[in-house]
């Protein structure tokens, strides 16, 4: 906007009635009404969505803090067990602790998540992660930590994580008007995004300075401030709920997901297409990459230098989701996930770094772009009612299954090689995408609301 109102001479000017001393000046003369030029000042460019939703601006900047915490956590992680003796099997064991409760949980999860306060669920969920990742911290800074110990904490954490997936996914469309669903999960991702930049860099310094433990603190404070966004939301566009009755009983409600799942083929298709790209490619990303860049590319700095690429193009593809509203969310969805399955070739390619790179980064658009088309198909075609149980069907076959693909990939690498192995993830992952992308539903769903 302009720098405000202009000043008095200039719309005394305007209206004609010049000050008493200078009117004899123009007396007889034609008055031409002027405009002092008036600067004009930047306002910063905010989303908005975050402009326009307060409830999604709390949930907004309680997330963000906290997924920067859990991307220092997860790379501190590793070295925190590697520090007290664990070795790599103390490493798979601790990882595979905090993923197992996905496989067991999801399901009850998303069952309860739409039973109950969904936001309540996920300040519980937050207060048992932060004690886990307290205790975790004081045991490491005291020197007894085993890993035992440590693999029961995450088992923990684990465990609420599987809670808070479902809610926080059903709770976000009751936190902005439905024009904004797409919008709200770009900026999600975009926190994501972000943090995968900045994670490695904080748990780099933090690690450094206070060791392990110190840096676990870190995360303990974030989950203090998404607690505390959590207990000031009110949500303020939440559908009206249905009259009545006692609430089913749990194994009818699970029943019902299932249900809702079913009805849609759409729904299940993708499934399927999303459970193949987290058992058969993801594992290039946890599990080979790091081994190839170890090997042949110089080791941490090079694995660093894509990881950091493809946050970029996490970046990029976050923010043109932000702008752009595709008429055909799921197709588009399906044709980023076509992308987002060329990660393992990519990576296995023989490619010079740079080149690696580069690809990673046209990759990271591709992921955030399926991650956030999906999402927001969800979010506006499944009833509020039960969003949470369809959404822990996707939380189940994705990062509770990826145990499991993380030890096949290890399986046939030590038959096939590492290359052969990372190319044929990909065709696994490339031809399931390409039978997603095939089926009418998928493509021809239109958006759930008007955009």
């Amino acid at each position: 906007g302009a720098g405000g109102p202009p000043p008095a001479g200039a719309a005394a000017r305007r209206s004609g009635n010049p000050s008493p001393p200078q009117a004899a000046l123009w007396q007889g003369l034609p008055v031409m009404p002027t405009r002092l030029p008036t600067r004009r000042r930047r306002r910063p460019r905010v989303p908005a969505v975050l402009r326009d939703e307060p409830a999604f601006r709390l949930l907004f900047t309680g997330q963000a803090f906290s997924v920067v915490g859990d991307r220092v956590a997860g790379i501190v992680l590793p070295f925190a067990v590697l520090s007290i003796g664990g070795g790599v099997t103390g490493v798979a064991v601790v990882s595979a602790a905090q993923f197992l409760p996905f496989a067991f949980l999801a399901l009850p999860a998303g069952v309860w998540a739409d039973r109950l306060d969904r936001r309540m669920i996920m300040l519980v969920s937050d207060g048992v992660r932060l004690l886990s990742q307290l205790l975790a911290a004081v045991a490491l800074l005291t020197d007894v930590a085993t890993v035992p110990v440590l693999a029961v904490l995450a088992l923990g954490y684990g465990a609420a994580d599987a809670f808070f997936a479902p809610a926080v996914t059903g709770l976000l469309p009751s936190t902005v008007r439905p024009e904004n669903i797409q919008p709200a999960n770009a900026m999600r991702g975009l926190s994501f995004s972000t943090s995968s930049v900045l994670g490695p860099v904080l748990a780099g310094l933090l690690i450094t300075i206070s060791g392990p433990g110190g840096a676990l603190l870190f995360d303990v404070a974030t989950f203090v401030v998404s607690m505390v966004c959590l207990a000031m939301l009110r949500t303020r566009h939440t559908p009206p709920a249905s009259p009545a009755a006692e609430p089913e009983p749990f194994l009818a409600q699970l029943r019902q997901g299932w249900a809702e799942v079913r009805s849609r083929p759409w729904v299940g298709t993708f499934l399927g297409g999303m459970c193949t790209y987290h058992v058969a490619v993801l594992p290039a990303i946890f599990v080979l990459g790091p081994v190839l860049a170890d090997r042949e590319l110089g080791g941490a700095r090079a694995w660093a230098v894509v990881t950091t690429c493809f946050g970029i193009g996490a970046l990029l593809g976050d923010a043109l989701l932000l702008r752009w509203r595709p008429r055909f969310a799921l197709r588009t969805s399906a044709l980023m996930l076509v992308g987002a399955s060329c990660q393992a070739a990519i990576i296995g390619s023989g490619l010079p770094l740079a080149g690696i790179a580069g690809l990673e980064l046209l990759a990271g658009v591709c992921v955030t772009g399926f991650f956030t088309l999906w999402e927001t198909s969800l979010q506006e075609h499944i009833p509020s009612a039960s969003l949470s149980r369809v959404s822990s069907y996707d939380y189940l076959v994705s990062v509770g299954l990826l145990p499991l693909g993380n030890l096949a990939a290890g399986g046939a690498t030590s038959i096939l090689g590492l290359h052969t192995t990372l190319l044929g993830m990909s065709v696994i992952g490339i031809g399931a995408a390409l039978l997603v992308l095939s089926a009418r539903g998928v493509r021809e769903l239109p958006r759930g609301v008007e955009v």
